[in-house]
């Protein structure tokens, strides 16, 4: 059930139009003014809110720019109701960022259709986007609307990067985050002694590269094409408009991200902490599943080294161990892992 907060001064509009809204099916709240209207709002969030200009104590405008400036109720649908028709109150409340207006006297049909309108329009984001599955375009687009992130790019053109070639070098202020469409990148280091260490390695549906922009640093590492890949930017005051600019989509755009790191903060740990059996157990299994079942992962012997934190004689004498128990096949260019559960087992 979705509820409405009705802010109206007038008794009998207020009482008259809250007991149509129920019997349509509404959750109702009413205040007769607008800084009792905010102190509702506040407690209870609503769905959309109904809102006469003209009251006491806190007008409509200021109710509506208190909404927008609150990151609790910024993005809510806000219908303006007055009994005023000039052509510049109309003109202030939309730039104010009203979504509709609705002139007294109102008939049932009318108000109904404006409140059915938003809602339809102002949907909240789903609980979980498949990024795989083109699951960024769908949050992109959600974000837009729930979020009234009306300037966040509409461009989303794909960036072919060919194997081998940098996406950024070590030192470079970051301008964007990249979010991997098709492909493989991963991103490296150099220490003093000229030796390489992987410090990430991203698939498909897996973002890069946003760790400075929160930081406010240049990149720390360097990242390059592992395979022919796809990649979208999001441009730095976009990254920033999804963070920061509505609540719901901020925390949603957050979940989204999360998971690289934390699974960036569980590697780490065993990197330090584990056998070296158990790290190249763990990092099979992580490329086995981005390569999907049936997929090989082709990877070279160097690269998997510097994912694991070993030298690749360590690297080529684990795999042969695992080889020998018939966990995964072995050719010059691919890895395949045969027993999944039996490799997940044979770490310890």
């Amino acid at each position: 059930m979705k509820t409405i907060l009705l802010i109206e001064d007038d008794q009998i509009i207020r009482e008259n139009t809250a007991e149509l809204l129920e019997m349509a099916g509404f959750a109702m709240l009413t205040a007769e003014n607008g800084q009792l209207g905010v102190a509702q709002a506040l407690a209870t969030k609503p769905d959309l809110v109904i809102c006469d200009i003209m009251m006491p104590v806190l007008d409509g405008y200021g109710v509506l720019q208190i909404f927008n400036q609150n990151a609790q109720l910024a993005g809510v649908p806000f219908i303006f109701l007055t009994a005023k028709t000039e052509r510049t109150d109309l003109r202030r409340g939309m730039e104010l960022g009203a979504d509709d207006y609705l002139t007294k006297p109102f008939d049932k049909a009318e108000l109904l259709s404006a409140i059915t309108g938003r809602l339809n329009r102002f949907q909240h984001l789903k609980p979980e986007y498949d990024l795989q599955q083109g699951g960024l375009g769908e949050f992109l687009d959600d974000a837009r609307a729930v979020g009234k992130l009306h300037s966040l790019s509409a461009d989303r053109k794909i960036h072919l990067i060919r194997k081998k070639q940098d996406v950024y070098l070590e030192g470079d202020e970051p301008t964007r985050v990249y979010f991997v469409q098709a492909g493989r990148v991963k991103t490296v280091k150099t220490t003093d002694a000229g030796k390489e260490l992987i410090t990430g390695f991203y698939g498909p549906g897996e973002f890069f590269g946003y760790l400075p922009l929160l930081q406010h640093t240049a990149h720390p590492d360097s990242a390059v094409a592992v395979d022919d890949s796809e990649l979208v930017y999001i441009p730095k005051d976009d990254f920033t408009q999804l963070l920061l600019r509505n609540p719901e989509v901020g925390q949603q755009f957050i979940r989204l991200l999360a998971g690289r790191v934390s699974e960036r903060e569980t590697q780490l740990l065993a990197m330090a902490y584990s056998s070296i059996r158990r790290r190249v157990a763990d990092t099979l299994l992580r490329l086995h599943e981005q390569a999907g079942p049936d997929g090989g992962i082709q990877l070279s012997r160097d690269d998997m080294a510097a994912m694991v934190g070993t030298a690749p004689e360590s690297l080529i004498r684990t795999l042969s161990e695992f080889k020998a128990d018939g966990l995964i096949e072995l050719t010059p260019k691919t890895i395949r892992v045969l027993e999944a559960e039996k490799l997940r087992r044979a770490r310890w």
